[in-house]
């Protein structure tokens, strides 16, 4: 599922496209706003997400064999809830 499709799915529940739209849009922001200034985001029963960070490190270039330095970086993370994780399985 894409986010047109996400779009499409509440729109049926709300009502409204432009109203689910904006509604998707403005979660998804909030999120990405929140992680990136490092505040942890969780959902109860879906997850949580997070600013996690990389130290640098040396990998090793597959085609050539040469190593190189790989820069410590940010990157978000998210962490499955336990409702989530059960109707995955099929337990629920």
């Amino acid at each position: 599922m894409n986010k047109r499709e996400l779009v499409d799915a509440i729109s049926e529940r709300l009502g409204s496209k432009k109203a689910a739209a904006e509604a998707v849009d403005a979660i998804l922001e909030t999120i990405q706003n929140a992680v990136a200034k490092g505040d942890k985001v969780a959902i109860t029963g879906f997850g949580s997400f997070e600013k996690a960070e990389r130290p640098a490190r040396t990998a090793r270039n597959p085609a050539t064999g040469k190593t190189i330095e790989v820069p410590a970086t940010s990157v978000p993370k998210f962490r499955a809830g336990s409702d989530f994780k059960n109707l995955v399985a099929g337990k629920k």
